[in-house]
């Protein structure tokens, strides 16, 4: 089942950022089948809504995540100028209007407000269309982001973004995950701790003991938010779009532990750029695979 990393044609992904905070944009220009699933109680989303499978838009030309918390939906401005310049987007007359939906986490860190702004959105895609090599780690929308920060972040963990393909009976399904989470991360194989709050004695404290314990408001001490989307060359209708970005989450509540806060606000998108048949319950299996093995990347760089 495991895979080197897969993209599905027509599908380019690229990063752009500085010390900071970044952006990743996943770029469909021909189009692609999209859902997603906004969960936790504190999103920052654009152009979620025509999602649902009762709107009328039925595919979408990008994914953008990126840091900046709500400043940061800026970027999408920048993925949406470059993708118009080069003809891709929703005909309507004369006008083109491309499609463009995008999550962001919270790293707004240090003095100051620096944000993913047009210009990062705009050289994400950039990197994207050149197909400069893909890193991961502190690399793009995971360049700021941390986990672990109930005791502030001289004892939290380096977040980040990663990425992973499974793939089965010739089907592929790839998680890009981009990690800020309130809680621990935790390797299902083992159980074990391997990113969160260290402890001042060494290794790492329980998040979830500590809430059980009554502090409560260590919750809110941290920023938060885990982003993500996963790519299939499987064909999907918004409908299975929508449910296997629903299904995709479970990915993240077997790695982060407590998943879904308050404090966070997980979002995963499922866009579908392909055509090969599959059962569908063996792409919900793929695609959570695919996501936990992305989120132990990004914590792991």
């Amino acid at each position: 089942m495991e895979s080197k990393l897969f993209i599905p044609e027509g599908i380019r992904i690229g990063h752009a950022g500085n010390a900071r905070t970044g952006v990743t944009v996943i770029l469909a220009e021909r189009g692609a089948v999209c859902g997603v699933d906004v969960r936790g109680g504190a999103p920052g989303t654009r152009e979620t809504d025509l999602l649902r499978p009762e709107k009328m838009m039925d595919k979408i030309n990008a994914v953008v995540l990126s840091g900046g918390s709500a400043y940061g939906l800026e970027a999408g401005c920048g993925v949406m100028r470059f993708l118009r310049e080069r003809g891709a987007g929703h005909a309507m007359g004369d006008k083109v209007v491309p499609i463009v939906c995008q999550a962001v986490l919270y790293d707004l860190s240090g003095e100051g407000y620096v944000y993913p702004d047009m210009a990062m959105g705009a050289e994400a895609c950039r990197n994207a269309v050149a197909d400069t090599p893909l890193i991961w780690g502190k690399t793009g929308a995971g360049t700021g982001a941390t986990v672990g920060k109930i005791l502030g972040p001289a004892l939290a963990s380096p977040g980040g973004i990663g990425a992973a393909t499974v793939e089965a009976m010739g089907v592929h399904v790839t998680a890009v995950v981009a990690v800020n989470a309130c809680g621990d991360i935790i390797d299902p194989a083992t159980g074990a701790v391997v990113a969160g709050t260290r402890s001042p004695q060494g290794g790492f404290l329980s998040m979830k003991q500590v809430v059980l314990s009554g502090n409560i408001g260590a919750l809110a001490a941290g920023a938060n938010t885990t982003i993500g989307c996963v790519l299939t060359d499987a064909a999907l209708d918004k409908v299975g779009a929508n449910k296997l970005a629903s299904i995709a989450h479970n990915g993240l509540a077997r790695t982060i532990s407590p998943a879904h806060t308050d404090y966070d606000g997980d979002t995963l998108f499922a866009l579908s750029a392909g055509a090969v048949k599959s059962d569908f319950n063996l792409l919900g299996i793929l695609a959570v695979e695919a996501v936990e093995r992305a989120v132990l990347a990004a914590v792991r760089g």
